[in-house]
Protein backbone atom coordinates (compact mmCIF):
# COMPACT_ATOMS: atom_id res chain seq x y z
CA UNK A 1 0.00 0.00 0.00
CA UNK A 2 1.36 3.24 -0.71
CA UNK A 3 2.45 5.32 2.32
CA UNK A 4 0.03 8.28 1.45
CA UNK A 5 -2.85 6.05 1.38
CA UNK A 6 -3.86 5.37 5.32
CA UNK A 7 -7.19 5.62 6.44
CA UNK A 8 -8.83 5.96 9.67
CA UNK A 9 -10.56 3.03 11.30
CA UNK A 10 -12.66 5.61 13.07
CA UNK A 11 -13.15 8.25 10.47
CA UNK A 12 -12.73 5.74 7.50
CA UNK A 13 -11.00 9.05 5.65
CA UNK A 14 -7.87 8.70 3.89
CA UNK A 15 -5.05 11.49 5.72
CA UNK A 16 -1.40 12.30 5.42
CA UNK A 17 0.93 9.76 7.46
CA UNK A 18 1.98 12.56 10.00
CA UNK A 19 -2.07 12.56 10.86
CA UNK A 20 -2.10 8.96 11.35
CA UNK A 21 -1.20 7.07 14.20
CA UNK A 22 -0.72 3.00 13.66
CA UNK A 23 -1.58 -0.04 15.84
CA UNK A 24 -0.81 -3.71 15.38
CA UNK A 25 -2.08 -7.10 17.09
CA UNK A 26 0.75 -7.81 19.69
CA UNK A 27 1.83 -11.53 20.40
CA UNK A 28 -0.42 -11.76 23.56
CA UNK A 29 -3.25 -10.13 21.72
CA UNK A 30 -3.14 -6.71 22.93
CA UNK A 31 -3.47 -3.58 20.86
CA UNK A 32 0.30 -1.85 20.50
CA UNK A 33 1.18 1.61 19.34
CA UNK A 34 3.23 1.53 16.40
CA UNK A 35 4.58 4.94 16.91
CA UNK A 36 7.79 4.12 14.60
CA UNK A 37 5.67 2.01 11.87
CA UNK A 38 8.50 -0.68 12.08
CA UNK A 39 6.35 -3.29 13.74
CA UNK A 40 5.73 -6.55 11.51
CA UNK A 41 2.26 -7.90 11.21
CA UNK A 42 -1.50 -6.52 10.10
CA UNK A 43 -1.48 -2.95 11.20
CA UNK A 44 -4.59 -0.23 11.40
CA UNK A 45 -4.34 3.52 11.37
CA UNK A 46 -6.10 6.07 13.76
CA UNK A 47 -6.51 9.79 13.72
CA UNK A 48 -3.31 10.75 15.49
CA UNK A 49 -4.94 12.45 18.47
CA UNK A 50 -6.62 11.10 22.25
CA UNK A 51 -9.58 11.51 20.83
CA UNK A 52 -10.06 9.34 18.08
CA UNK A 53 -7.92 6.82 19.84
CA UNK A 54 -10.12 6.70 22.43
CA UNK A 55 -12.84 6.24 20.57
CA UNK A 56 -11.17 3.60 19.04
CA UNK A 57 -10.44 1.16 21.47
CA UNK A 58 -14.04 1.59 23.57
CA UNK A 59 -16.03 0.84 19.94
CA UNK A 60 -14.24 -2.17 19.44
CA UNK A 61 -12.98 -0.69 16.24
CA UNK A 62 -9.12 -2.71 16.64
CA UNK A 63 -10.87 -5.56 16.74
CA UNK A 64 -12.51 -5.69 13.69
CA UNK A 65 -9.52 -3.89 11.63
CA UNK A 66 -7.15 -6.18 12.60
CA UNK A 67 -9.30 -9.29 12.08
CA UNK A 68 -8.57 -10.73 15.18
CA UNK A 69 -9.79 -11.05 19.47
CA UNK A 70 -7.60 -8.57 20.53
CA UNK A 71 -7.55 -7.11 23.99
CA UNK A 72 -7.53 -2.87 24.10
CA UNK A 73 -5.86 -1.71 27.54
CA UNK A 74 -8.16 0.80 29.24
CA UNK A 75 -4.56 3.45 29.40
CA UNK A 76 -4.00 2.75 25.99
CA UNK A 77 -4.39 6.64 25.02
CA UNK A 78 -2.01 7.21 28.04
CA UNK A 79 0.23 5.06 26.59
CA UNK A 80 0.17 6.38 23.46
CA UNK A 81 0.67 9.72 25.03
CA UNK A 82 3.87 8.34 27.07
CA UNK A 83 5.03 7.03 23.83
CA UNK A 84 5.21 10.38 22.25
CA UNK A 85 6.59 11.89 24.97
CA UNK A 86 9.65 9.67 25.25
CA UNK A 87 10.04 9.79 21.45
CA UNK A 88 9.99 13.60 21.42
CA UNK A 89 12.51 14.05 24.26
CA UNK A 90 14.40 11.51 22.68
CA UNK A 91 15.06 13.46 19.14
CA UNK A 92 15.32 16.89 21.55
CA UNK A 93 18.34 14.79 22.92
CA UNK A 94 19.60 14.31 19.85
CA UNK A 95 19.38 17.42 18.28
CA UNK A 96 20.86 19.09 21.24
CA UNK A 97 24.12 16.91 20.84
CA UNK A 98 23.99 17.79 16.92
CA UNK A 99 23.92 21.96 18.72
CA UNK A 100 20.21 22.48 17.30
CA UNK A 101 18.86 23.39 20.64
CA UNK A 102 19.83 26.95 22.39
CA UNK A 103 18.95 27.18 26.10
CA UNK A 104 18.42 30.11 28.18
CA UNK A 105 15.69 32.80 27.68
CA UNK A 106 18.53 35.22 25.97
CA UNK A 107 20.01 32.89 23.62
CA UNK A 108 16.00 31.90 22.81
CA UNK A 109 15.66 35.45 22.19
CA UNK A 110 18.28 36.15 19.99
CA UNK A 111 17.60 32.75 17.85
CA UNK A 112 14.22 33.88 17.54
CA UNK A 113 15.01 37.40 16.38
CA UNK A 114 17.34 36.22 13.65
CA UNK A 115 14.92 33.37 12.37
CA UNK A 116 16.92 30.80 13.35
CA UNK A 117 15.05 29.03 15.62
CA UNK A 118 12.48 26.78 14.10
CA UNK A 119 10.11 26.28 17.55
CA UNK A 120 10.09 27.70 21.08
CA UNK A 121 9.95 25.19 24.36
CA UNK A 122 8.47 26.61 27.18
CA UNK A 123 9.12 24.23 30.65
CA UNK A 124 5.37 23.92 32.03
CA UNK A 125 6.96 25.95 34.96
CA UNK A 126 7.59 29.07 32.62
CA UNK A 127 6.61 32.15 34.11
CA UNK A 128 3.61 34.22 32.50
CA UNK A 129 6.11 36.84 32.21
CA UNK A 130 9.40 35.01 30.53
CA UNK A 131 6.75 33.50 28.06
CA UNK A 132 5.33 36.69 27.11
CA UNK A 133 8.71 38.07 26.45
CA UNK A 134 9.69 35.35 23.96
CA UNK A 135 5.96 35.56 22.26
CA UNK A 136 7.21 39.49 21.74
CA UNK A 137 9.68 38.13 20.05
CA UNK A 138 8.52 35.36 17.69
CA UNK A 139 5.62 38.37 16.55
CA UNK A 140 8.35 40.95 15.66
CA UNK A 141 10.43 38.65 13.84
CA UNK A 142 7.15 37.57 11.89
CA UNK A 143 5.89 41.04 11.35
CA UNK A 144 8.99 41.82 10.04
CA UNK A 145 9.33 39.30 7.15
CA UNK A 146 10.59 36.53 9.37
CA UNK A 147 9.22 32.94 10.03
CA UNK A 148 5.85 32.26 11.77
CA UNK A 149 7.92 30.55 14.91
CA UNK A 150 5.45 28.18 16.94
CA UNK A 151 6.11 27.51 20.73
CA UNK A 152 4.99 24.42 22.55
CA UNK A 153 4.50 24.03 26.35
CA UNK A 154 4.78 20.62 26.94
CA UNK A 155 7.22 18.69 29.43
CA UNK A 156 7.96 19.78 32.60
CA UNK A 157 11.28 21.26 33.51
CA UNK A 158 12.95 18.07 34.86
CA UNK A 159 11.83 16.15 31.21
CA UNK A 160 13.72 18.91 29.46
CA UNK A 161 16.50 19.25 31.86
CA UNK A 162 16.86 15.08 31.46
CA UNK A 163 16.61 15.21 28.11
CA UNK A 164 18.69 18.21 27.56
CA UNK A 165 21.89 17.34 30.17
CA UNK A 166 21.21 20.89 31.63
CA UNK A 167 19.56 22.51 35.10
CA UNK A 168 17.15 24.95 35.21
CA UNK A 169 15.70 24.11 31.10
CA UNK A 170 13.02 26.70 31.51
CA UNK A 171 12.95 28.34 27.85
CA UNK A 172 14.71 26.52 24.78
CA UNK A 173 14.99 26.92 21.22
CA UNK A 174 14.73 24.27 18.61
CA UNK A 175 16.90 25.77 15.96
CA UNK A 176 15.85 25.59 11.91
CA UNK A 177 18.30 22.73 11.05
CA UNK A 178 18.45 18.76 9.83
CA UNK A 179 18.32 17.64 13.31
CA UNK A 180 16.12 20.45 14.90
CA UNK A 181 13.87 19.83 12.34
CA UNK A 182 13.44 16.22 12.83
CA UNK A 183 12.99 16.93 17.01
CA UNK A 184 10.35 19.59 15.92
CA UNK A 185 8.36 16.76 13.82
CA UNK A 186 8.34 14.32 17.18
CA UNK A 187 7.39 17.28 19.28
CA UNK A 188 4.69 18.68 17.16
CA UNK A 189 3.18 15.23 16.70
CA UNK A 190 2.40 15.12 20.65
CA UNK A 191 1.11 18.55 20.30
CA UNK A 192 -1.40 17.50 17.45
CA UNK A 193 -1.69 14.18 19.70
CA UNK A 194 -2.92 16.00 22.85
CA UNK A 195 -4.26 19.21 20.99
CA UNK A 196 -6.57 17.31 18.51
CA UNK A 197 -6.27 17.03 14.99
CA UNK A 198 -7.94 20.31 13.26
CA UNK A 199 -11.24 20.01 12.11
CA UNK A 200 -10.30 21.04 8.49
CA UNK A 201 -8.64 17.46 8.22
CA UNK A 202 -11.50 15.70 9.38
CA UNK A 203 -14.90 15.26 7.69
CA UNK A 204 -17.57 15.33 10.10
CA UNK A 205 -19.53 13.27 8.54
CA UNK A 206 -17.48 10.27 7.52
CA UNK A 207 -17.14 10.35 11.90
CA UNK A 208 -18.31 6.97 13.77
CA UNK A 209 -19.26 5.29 10.44
CA UNK A 210 -18.47 1.25 9.76
CA UNK A 211 -14.56 0.84 10.46
CA UNK A 212 -12.83 1.24 7.27
CA UNK A 213 -11.40 -2.25 5.45
CA UNK A 214 -8.28 -0.05 4.63
CA UNK A 215 -4.72 -1.40 6.43
CA UNK A 216 -1.56 -3.53 5.63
Amino acid sequence: MDMNDRTCIVTRQTLEPDLLLRFVAGPDGSVVPDIKRRLPGRGCWVTADRDHVDRAAGKNHFARALKAGVTVSPGLGQLVDDLLVAAALGALGLARKAGAVALGAAKVDSAVRTGKSAAVLHAREASDDGVRKLAQARHATAEAGGPDIPAFKLFSEAELGLALGATNVIHAAVLATEAGRAALKRVAALDRYRAGIQPSSIAPELEDKAPAKDME
